[in-house]
């Protein structure tokens, strides 16, 4: 036998008893006549004693362990004398009567600790040590519970876990494909999957009527700190409902995940907010509501007053931010750089003050007296001790981005957004189009499956652009961890889709026929979201990236440095699949 316990579950009731443990060293120190050495393993560490005195051979055999040295021991439990109150199992200890090195290690490359000295790239390279650190393997036990918790919410809701193809055709109307040669057909590819979508609609046609799949996707873009070349959606489909069904039902799952996971109660109704709203009020779709600062548009205000930047620019947007006053003239030069950053890209920053007295005090005094000025603070709901910043720029859309992210970065300031504190929402009627100059066509916001407003069809051939979806996005804090929409289930609908977004009745039976000739056969109405399972898991573990979500994960060039991918094949493998490589020049 290994081990009769593991390193994290002795406790003082357990004084007395014989052991046997098995694990990594994770400390040796000698002191004395004693040495002590701290084991680990997947549940905890446990500290063994060894002592001079009783049996020095193997006293000094413990002091020639090695970090991360596997051993098993056997020996007594007693009662620590000084005890550690930040282990669970810090009131014993093991007074060791027999020790077998069950493998010697190397010096790691950097410490397995909480606050190792080793960098993103080096623990990368040797992941599988990274993983030994208590920080990341809490970080995917979370994720497994989950895992389970959503498996067994969705089973009492009636829904069947259904698996879908890997290997499918491409589908180039969404990010780029991650593509496979097919050796048994030449010349011929399959893609990975961006998304079960068409299959997950099929099941829905299939009768099925509740599906999930906690499932793998692939999509071939640029990476940032939420993407990964390959994610995990959890991903699901309804018959027979509309979109209060599809929202209350997963609203319900997001509660259950809060309590069982995170031991957080949400007892009201996550709120509602329109697409058109979000972007006015907040510059974004996924807008953080754990603190205020919605926008106030002040073109009524301030243009016409003989600041020429106001009155040329078609839009002037700001915040009110609460008692940030006393920001000094360094701190507002710095807010001023940040938004004039290339990734912001605003022209400038104006403030104002309103001081003790109720009089405003601003950087572009000269051009406003104190009647406009007191109007600005009215429109700003802004009292004694509040800062207003200001926006403005040529582009509407642009500029309210920029005031966001500004928005952001105050809130990041003034602590008004810590990790341990939660606000969801939900996004809902989006467009359903989105016009591209560069290719003189419309794409979908979406994807083409996503079903408009029912009260906006009529606007599909005279008014295109102004056709709201019947999607929805849930943002958790200011991230997106899921979306969907109810889908098309008639066939000529999702045909006058097809052809808004440019394509051929050919094109479209070649690509999607097996979809749209599936309609034909009777197609419920339906719906459903995908949320992404390495995001929300960052996001209850309070991580800036999903990485460390992730057992496995690419770096920011999508390449996995441990196993060194992706790489050249051979020369034998090529021929088989009919392919040549053309070096980039």
């Amino acid at each position: 036998m290994y081990r009769t316990n593991t390193c994290g579950e002795l406790r003082l009731a357990n004084e007395g008893q014989a052991v046997t443990l098995a694990g990594w060293v994770q400390k040796n120190r000698r002191m004395g006549g004693m040495t002590f050495v701290d084991l680990r393993d997947r549940y905890g560490i446990t500290q063994l004693v060894f002592n001079e005195e009783t049996d020095a051979a193997l006293c000094e055999q413990a002091g020639r362990l090695g970090r991360e040295y596997v051993i098993r021991v056997t020996g007594i439990v007693k009662e620590r004398f000084n005890k550690n109150p930040h282990l669970p199992t810090g009131e014993v200890e093991i007074m060791v009567s027999a020790l077998e090195v069950l493998n010697a290690a190397a010096t790691p490359p950097f410490t397995i600790e909480d606050d190792t000295d080793g960098g993103d790239d080096l623990r990368m390279k040797y992941r599988y040590l990274d993983l030994r650190r208590q920080t990341v393997r809490a970080n995917l036990e979370l994720r497994h519970r989950m895992t389970v918790e959503v498996r067994s919410f969705l089973d009492r809701q009636g829904f069947m876990e259904v698996e879908t193809p890997v290997l499918i055709s491409s589908t180039p109307e969404g990010a780029r494909d991650f593509v496979v040669p097919s050796r048994m057909n030449p010349g011929q590819f399959y893609a990975l999957p961006q998304s079960p979508q068409t299959f997950k609609q099929l099941l829905m046609v299939s009768g099925f009527d509740r599906y999930f799949q906690i499932v793998k996707c692939f999509r071939d873009e640029d990476l940032r700190a939420d993407r990964q070349p390959e994610f995990t959606q959890i991903d699901c489909e309804m018959s027979f409902v509309e979109q209060d069904d599809v929202l209350n039902l997963f609203e319900g799952l997001a509660k259950h995940l809060f309590r069982t996971v995170r031991g957080v109660d949400i007892a009201e109704a996550f709120p509602r907010i329109t697409w058109a709203d979000a972007m006015k009020y907040y510059g974004s779709d996924k807008p953080d509501i754990r603190f205020d600062m919605r926008f106030v548009e002040l073109a009524g205000v301030l243009a016409g007053h003989g600041f020429p930047v106001f009155d040329r620019d078609a839009y002037i947007g700001g915040i009110c931010v609460e008692g940030a006053a006393g920001y000094t003239r360094k701190q507002l030069d710095s807010l001023a750089d940040f938004v004039k950053r290339p990734q912001i890209g605003a022209k400038g920053l104006v403030y104002a003050r309103v001081e003790a007295d109720g009089s405003v005090k601003s950087s572009v005094d000269k051009f406003y007296g104190q009647e406009v000025l007191q109007q600005l603070r009215e429109a700003c709901h802004a009292r004694p001790g509040d800062l207003i910043l200001i926006l403005s720029g040529d582009d509407v859309t642009r500029t309210r981005k920029q005031l966001g992210e500004l928005r952001l970065e105050m809130g990041n300031q003034l602590g008004l957004r810590p990790r341990d504190t939660f606000a969801c929402l939900w996004v809902v009627d989006f467009p359903l189009l989105e016009w591209s100059e560069e290719d003189r066509r419309f794409y979908a916001m979406h994807h083409p499956f996503t079903a408009p407003s029912p009260e906006d069809i009529h606007l599909l051939d005279t008014a295109p652009v102004t056709v709201r979806a019947n999607a929805y996005d849930l943002v958790i804090n200011g991230v997106e961890v899921g979306g969907g929409s109810i889908r098309i289930h008639d066939s000529a609908l999702q045909n006058r889709m097809f052809r808004l977004l440019g394509f051929t009745d050919e094109q479209a039976q070649a690509r999607f026929g097996f979809l749209i000739n599936a309609f034909r056969y009777g197609a419920p109405p339906h719906g459903g979201i995908a949320f992404g399972l390495d995001r929300w898991v960052s996001l209850f573990a309070g991580l800036d990236s999903i990485r460390d979500c992730i057992a496995f994960p690419k770096n920011n060039a999508g390449r996995d440095v441990m196993i060194d991918a992706p790489s050249t094949i051979d020369h034998s493998q090529l021929d088989e699949l009919h392919l040549s490589v053309i070096s980039p020049s």
